[in-house]
């Protein structure tokens, strides 16, 4: 399917269906993050009452196993399925995510939740690759970040959207009706992604172990490596928001969706924005966007003790690290070769990898002692760690071509 061979709003209807699900997946990636102490109090009594802190901290884990999980699943699923129909496994992996969100608002322990939040992030990585691949090719050359930020757009709104409203819903009614939400809107894009997801073939010779070979590209690597320590900065804050308002900036706790909120449309604006900037100039935008996000983060460590300068960096630092994102993806797509399925999912697998690192070293900080504020100093190193990376792959890049090819 391409734009000559199927009308604006049959690739418009292909993409909203699409979106509809990487809305759920943001809700659901997200909403723990605003839950933590009500999801600590009620599946860890004993340890919050010991320390309110460490139980938070220990709660954490549940961002960390999602993550890993999608780290996991992105390239095996991906790879296994390259061969088959593309919409067919859209549609398998939006069942599949409903189901195992259902198991986390069913299941009765913190250990049965915590399994439940791995299966959940399994899909993840394989749902955004190869839904990106379609988006890419409905919009055609020259646009495929805009496609790719198209399908993203679905995860941003839900942080504008449906993280806050269902961390409102998780306080006044209980953590896990946040989750009967999120699976609900799972079934409802495999019911789109049916009708109006049209077919979509895969690549019927390429098998797991071919896919594989992507891992011997060096260049896969390293944008692997700067998109997960570099994104790891935006997720060591925003995995501890929720105590940052109420503890450091001592405001109410109905003043974190307001924040999680003010953080989504800063994602909206910037994935919209990166996609563009990505198809100019991708080189930039990477390293700008990095550059930027460290600065951000410790602007946001040095005044987080006054509430409006946290919307205000909290809107800054959503706005830069989503920009960031169709650039990550475009770049391995660009340097994977024939390898583009799984190629297009390890970009979640990089940028899960950073949520679960950033996630556990801002847990880390807070259970030595050095307070909620510290996630953001966690994430200025994270970030300036990522441009480095980035500084190094992509000076190689441009050497490689300005070498002239022998003749």
């Amino acid at each position: 399917m391409t734009t000559s061979t199927s009308s604006r709003g049959a690739a418009k209807r292909a993409l909203l269906s699409l979106a509809i699900g990487s809305f759920g997946i943001g809700m659901t990636e997200f909403v723990v993050m605003g839950l933590l102490p009500d999801i600590a109090q009620d599946l860890l009594p004993t340890a919050w009452a010991a320390s309110p802190d460490d139980a938070i901290a220990q709660t954490g884990w549940l961002i960390t196993l999602y993550a890993l999980g999608v780290v996991v699943g992105a390239p095996t699923i991906a790879g296994s399925v390259a061969r088959f129909p593309r919409h067919r496994v859209m549609i398998c992996l939006a069942l599949a995510l409903t189901l195992f969100n259902a198991l986390t608002f069913v299941l009765p322990t913190f250990e049965l939740v915590a399994a439940s939040r791995f299966l959940a992030g399994l899909p993840h990585g394989a749902y955004f690759g190869i839904g990106a691949l379609v988006a890419a090719d409905v919009l055609g050359p020259g646009n495929r970040a805009k496609g790719v930020a198209f399908v993203l757009t679905g995860l941003t709104v839900a942080n504008v959207v449906g993280v806050p409203l269902g961390t409102y819903l998780g306080q006044q009614v209980g953590w896990r009706a946040a989750f009967v939400v999120v699976a609900g809107i799972f079934a409802l894009a495999t019911v789109f992604i049916m009708f109006f997801v049209p077919e979509h073939p895969g690549e019927p010779g390429r098998t797991l172990r071919a896919e594989l070979g992507v891992f011997r590209v060096g260049q896969v690597w390293a944008t692997l490596a700067f998109g997960a320590i570099g994104f790891g900065g935006f997720f060591a804050v925003y995995s501890y928001v929720a105590p940052v308002v109420t503890e450091v900036a001592g405001s109410p706790e109905w003043a974190v969706p307001i924040i999680l909120v003010v953080m989504g449309i800063g994602m909206t604006i910037g994935n919209l924005v990166g996609g563009h900037l990505a198809d100019i100039d991708q080189r930039r935008t990477l390293l700008l966007g990095l550059s930027a996000l460290a600065v951000v983060l410790a602007l946001l460590a040095l005044t987080a003790q006054w509430i409006y300068a946290v919307a205000f960096f909290v809107f800054l630092t959503g706005l830069v690290s989503s920009a960031l994102s169709p650039a990550i993806q475009t770049r391995l797509m660009d340097v994977a070769g024939d390898n583009q399925s799984i190629a297009a999912a390890l970009n979640h697998s990089a940028l899960n990898l950073g949520n679960s690192m950033g996630a556990f070293l801002g847990g880390l900080v807070i259970t030595a002692g050095f307070g909620f504020a510290a996630p953001a100093w966690a994430g200025v190193a994270l970030a300036l760690a990522g441009l480095a990376i980035a500084t190094v792959s992509l000076t190689r890049d441009r050497r490689r071509v300005a070498v002239p090819a022998p003749a």
